[in-house]
């Protein structure tokens, strides 16, 4: 199914209220990795609240050293996003420095949370990460609808089962990538941001 097709039939549901939660690590290794292009994260939002009523979405985003993340920060806060930055840890592994950062658990306890409040009838995960079975799990048994939106070639086969609905944002290349723009002084390319 289109993304647009999902969107129309979804449309129907305006009156569910949906939380979205975006492990961005994730999605941003597996747009490069399989689209080889980068996402539109106003359209990403629009795949995952289908004309239904957002509560809130969620951006997850690791720290990264020598990377400044703030114009990146700044357009997903205007597309609506409420932004969550964690600092990697370090740990020294003989003679090199491993970073680990993941939002594993930060994104179980907002969505236990939300989930508790009684306020959201859909939370649509972002993420292939199979770690979040536990969750959906535990969300299903709490009457959550859980969809699943992820890069099949990176997602755990376990969480696309525990899901409700799972769609494969490889299959949504055409809707949900960052379109290029010819720049008519210049002929430079930029990046547009809108849909």
């Amino acid at each position: 199914m289109k993304a647009i097709e999902l969107i129309e039939r979804d449309r129907i549901a305006s009156h569910l209220t949906v939380a979205v939660f975006v492990d961005m690590q994730n999605i941003y290794y597996g747009a490069k990795n399989t689209l080889k292009k980068k996402v539109d994260f106003q359209r990403l939002l629009e795949l995952g609240v289908r004309g239904r009523k957002l509560y809130r979405a969620i951006a997850y985003l690791v720290n990264l050293d020598r990377v400044n993340q703030d114009s990146f920060i700044y357009v997903l806060k205007n597309l609506g996003y409420e932004i969550k930055l964690k600092e990697p840890k370090k740990f020294y592994s003989w003679d090199k420095i491993e970073y680990k950062a993941d939002w594993d658990m930060g994104i179980a306890i907002d969505a236990i949370a939300m989930a508790e409040n009684g306020k959201i009838d859909v939370v649509v995960l972002m993420s292939g990460d199979g770690d979040f079975v536990d969750l959906i799990n535990f969300l299903k048994a709490k009457g959550i609808k859980v969809e699943v939106i992820s890069f099949r070639a990176i997602t755990a086969k376990e969480l696309i089962q525990a899901a409700n609905e799972y769609i494969d944002l490889g299959e949504m290349g055409d809707y949900i990538v960052l379109e290029e723009k010819e720049d008519e002084n210049h002929g430079n390319s930029s990046r547009s941001i809108s849909g």
